[in-house]
């Protein structure tokens, strides 16, 4: 971190109170403290109560954000036969097949930012998990990127769908939009991913589920968020 990097952070973090904030207060604060040039994107960060290392307390889902997240992601699809052309006429920035495949495989080429694949190229498209797999964009029947409807999939992606997963920490890392948003539009992106991650709770976790939430953005300070937001986004 530079020396000038120091004092800004320094400077946002003597704005704020050494308490939990309520999400309505978090994120006009956020955007009050906000010293980078360029516009950060918020994201929310949940500690959750599960041991990832079990594969029944995984947490994973997908949710489409009200507001979209600020840009549009490029989506690339591997398909065949008329599904390729499906896939074109509902707006996917790439679409292939093998060659995309063995692209991906010799290349390690992933200018891309969602993947999905149709069932019948998976048997190809499971060679990629070592590309793949590390940067999140391995297609997955569970997230919806593994689909004959290529259309709907896109579409949601595009709308602003985005994926959520408990890391090897218990920690759920999800972007909720950019600086620049409303307060509204942010507030609204996180109470829906929150909501999402609260129904995705597993059957086989025990105790406390959601044992703190932090907002920040990119450049800026971590905000601790009152727990009243788990009680709202749980009557939701």
């Amino acid at each position: 971190m530079s020396r000038k990097e120091g004092k800004n952070i320094a400077k946002a973090r003597a704005q704020m109170q050494p308490r939990p904030y309520l999400l309505t207060e978090a994120v006009p604060l956020l955007q009050k403290v906000k010293y980078a040039k360029f516009d950060e994107t918020v994201d929310l960060t949940l500690r959750l109560g599960v041991d990832p290392k079990h594969a029944d307390q995984m947490v994973r889902g997908t949710v489409v954000l009200p507001h979209g997240l600020g840009k549009t992601k490029r989506v690339a699809v591997i398909a065949s036969g008329e599904k390729v052309r499906e896939a074109e006429a509902a707006g996917a920035d790439i679409v292939g097949g093998e060659e995309m495949v063995e692209k991906i495989q010799k290349e390690s080429w992933t200018d891309f930012d969602a993947l999905i694949a149709t069932p019948d190229m998976m048997r190809s498209v499971g060679r990629l998990g070592k590309v793949l797999g590390p940067r999140g964009l391995m297609p997955n029947p569970k997230t919806g990127t593994v689909t004959t409807d290529v259309a709907a999939a896109i579409k949601e992606i595009k709308a602003g769908k985005v994926e959520f997963r408990t890391d090897k920490t218990a920690l759920v890392h999800v972007p909720v939009g950019k600086l620049s948003f409303s307060a509204e539009k942010l507030i609204d992106n996180a109470m829906t991913v929150i909501t999402s991650v609260l129904k995705a709770k597993p059957s086989a976790a025990k105790g406390k589920y959601v044992k703190g939430i932090t907002l920040s953005s990119t450049m800026g300070p971590g905000i601790a968020l009152d727990s009243a937001v788990v009680d709202a986004a749980g009557k939701a």
